[in-house]
């Protein structure tokens, strides 16, 4: 028989997309992603010279650094600079381009929930305008589970605050991969399996997202 927590649904509604590449002139690349109420800017700089105390011989140096809307960055900056970065690790082929810095910028113009998949989103909208060399592309979902166990795909930041515990998941385009997940609160093995299934099905409205508005983009230009 199946579980109680099976038998409950989770709910796979994504709040309204919005995307725009090449909207800044200095970086290489550029994007803004829009998720609801939530938006962030991205820009992409490099490959550049790198210090080299920074220097990698065999490939380049990727630093991320997100900016908050006000003040100064914190610890939870951190924490999300460091996802954003393990994620465009595993999917820019960072080795062709050995002993050069590669910088993204990530600025909060409003957080409404979801804020670490909008980065990622943003990120890899970013990357792709700049061109770079990437072995897939990826995208983001974040998932929050209340205390009845029902799971919300790209939550506002009310239901998160109501939630019990909140997980974001990279995934890959090619094979749907968790290529980084970020998890706080209590959940179950169970509850987190199912969170990763929720958001690879939730990926492909996303992937698709991406398909449309960069065939979007092209047709104007042709």
């Amino acid at each position: 028989a199946a579980t109680m927590l099976e038998m409950k649904r989770a709910c796979i509604s994504l709040r309204e997309f919005g995307c725009e590449q090449s909207l800044l002139s200095r970086p290489d690349g550029s994007a803004s992603f829009t998720q609801g109420d939530t938006s962030v800017l991205a820009g992409v700089y490099g490959p550049a010279e790198v210090k080299v105390s920074k220097e990698i011989y065999d490939r380049a140096t990727l630093e991320v650094l997100v900016q908050p809307k006000v003040g100064l960055p914190s610890v939870r900056e951190r924490l999300q600079e460091q996802c954003v970065r393990e994620t465009c690790e595993a999917s820019l082929l960072l080795s062709l381009h050995p002993r050069s810095s590669l910088t993204l910028i990530l600025q909060v113009l409003h957080d409404d929930g979801s804020l670490l998949s909008c980065f990622l989103n943003a990120a890899c909208m970013a990357l792709m305008d700049a061109g770079l060399p990437m072995s897939c592309l990826f995208c983001a979902v974040t998932c929050a589970i209340d205390t009845d166990g029902q799971i919300t795909t790209d939550p506002t930041a009310a239901q998160e605050k109501e939630s019990r515990a909140l997980m974001t998941f990279a995934i890959d385009s090619t094979e749907r991969k968790v290529l980084m997940s970020s998890t706080k609160g209590s959940f179950s093995v169970s509850e987190l399996q199912q969170c990763i299934a929720v958001s690879q099905k939730a990926s492909e409205k996303i992937f698709q997202f991406y398909r449309d508005s960069v065939r979007r983009r092209y047709s104007k230009i042709l």
